[in-house]
């Protein structure tokens, strides 16, 4: 039955994994912050039938991996620390990815919380994951949380927002700020901007960035960014900036290391198809390599 209440939702997701454990507790971290409820849910999968090579699954046994999907769906939430934050679970079927998506659309949450094993190479780029899927089609805010992050949930109050100061980036300093704004103080955002200039190449070589060129480009970067925390910086909120040449992916993974970032929020653009498979994007690999959790907001 469906909890009467109009606190706002994180929605959760698990396959029981320990990435999956450490993605409910900063769910429960970030309902804490937020002041909202959690909604916890685990996708049933019933393996098709094939006639000749995999037999038409009987009653029993679905009912046995419904049954099993409740105890383990009960221990990860009895062995939750913060006893305070309300917490429903559902069992729903279908795809994982399905299930996610289709549930957000219905309830509206807040932000989707799962983890990502964060699989590199050749594999990861042609499966694709659960967590992939969802962070390309969800309407809310998604939170990637990776494996090491298990036991390191904390209170947000710092966060690295990437900007090219494109709609996407917009996008995502509002909802950083908004998770922000439910602390009282020790809150900071910082705003980077990466920039990777292009190399121009001829029958000869390529042709080398001019200094001058670099330095323009590094002072317009720092211009926007100050822009950016001026406004910001009128409503209260402590702003650091930095602009840095180099990769964007590598650029924002060491950043947020350096500056003990507790959460990356970023845009996304939503590529699909295959110009998606091929070039992969920014948020993708910011995802996989960040040293904190990502936030990615889909424009």
């Amino acid at each position: 039955m469906e909890p009467h209440t109009t606190a706002p939702v994180i929605l959760a997701a698990t396959d029981f994994s320990e990435t999956a454990a450490a993605a409910l507790d900063w769910a429960v971290e970030l309902a804490r912050q937020q002041g909202a409820r959690v909604e916890l849910i685990h996708a049933v999968t019933i393996p098709p039938s094939i006639p000749g090579y995999i037999p038409t699954a009987d009653t029993d046994f679905q009912e046995e991996v419904i049954r099993a999907a409740e105890t383990r769906l009960a221990e990860a939430t009895a062995g939750l620390t913060d006893k305070r934050i309300p917490i429903t679970t559902f069992l729903l079927p279908g795809t994982p990815s399905q299930v996610i998506l289709e549930r957000a659309d219905a309830i509206s949450p807040l932000a989707i919380v799962l983890g990502t094993r964060g699989l590199t190479g050749l594999r990861h780029l042609l499966l694709g994951s659960t967590a992939q899927r969802v962070v390309h089609g969800a309407r809310c805010p998604v939170l990637a949380v990776h494996p090491g992050d298990l036991g390191k949930h904390r209170t947000i109050r710092t966060i690295l927002v990437p900007t090219d100061f494109s709609p996407a980036a917009e996008l995502a300093i509002t909802t950083a700020h908004r998770l922000l704004a439910a602390l009282e103080q020790d809150a900071k955002l910082i705003l980077l901007n990466a920039f990777n200039l292009p190399i121009e190449y001829t029958a000869y070589g390529p042709i080398p960035t001019s200094v001058s060129y670099l330095q323009d480009t590094g002072l317009e970067a720092e211009r926007r960014l100050y822009e950016a925390a001026q406004a910001l910086q009128r409503e209260g909120l402590t702003v650091e900036t930095v602009a840095r040449e180099g990769d964007p992916g590598h650029v924002i993974a060491e950043e947020a290391e350096k500056r003990g970032a507790d959460l990356i929020a970023m845009g996304t653009r939503g590529l699909t198809g295959l110009r998606h498979l091929l070039l992969g994007s920014t948020a993708e690999r910011v995802v996989e390599y960040a040293p904190c959790p990502v936030m990615t907001i889909r424009q």
